[in-house]
């Protein structure tokens, strides 16, 4: 599974409570969505950091990394890339 199939399997089952892709766009903003709140966000940093090895830094915990699948994936690929 690539990391957008792995990151939407993740947010469709967790947050949303279905398995219908077409829920969640994947330019779609999670908070203002109302799929996750904060907290919600924390457990995607857990998620990300345990599914792909890398470690999300205080600084980095900001919407343009992870506020949509799409900005997940491309910062999840940045971290990798950098490792």
């Amino acid at each position: 599974m690539s990391i957008k199939q792995q990151l939407r399997h993740f947010v469709l089952t967790n947050y949303l409570f279905t398995e219908d892709e077409s829920r969640l766009g994947d330019s779609q903003s999670l908070m203002q969505s109302g799929a996750m709140d904060s907290t919600g966000i924390l457990e995607l940093i857990m998620f990300l950091e345990e599914q792909f090895g890398i470690k999300v830094n205080d600084d980095e915990m900001v919407p343009a990394n992870l506020d949509s699948v799409d900005n997940a994936v491309a910062f999840v690929e940045r971290k990798r890339a950098a490792q």
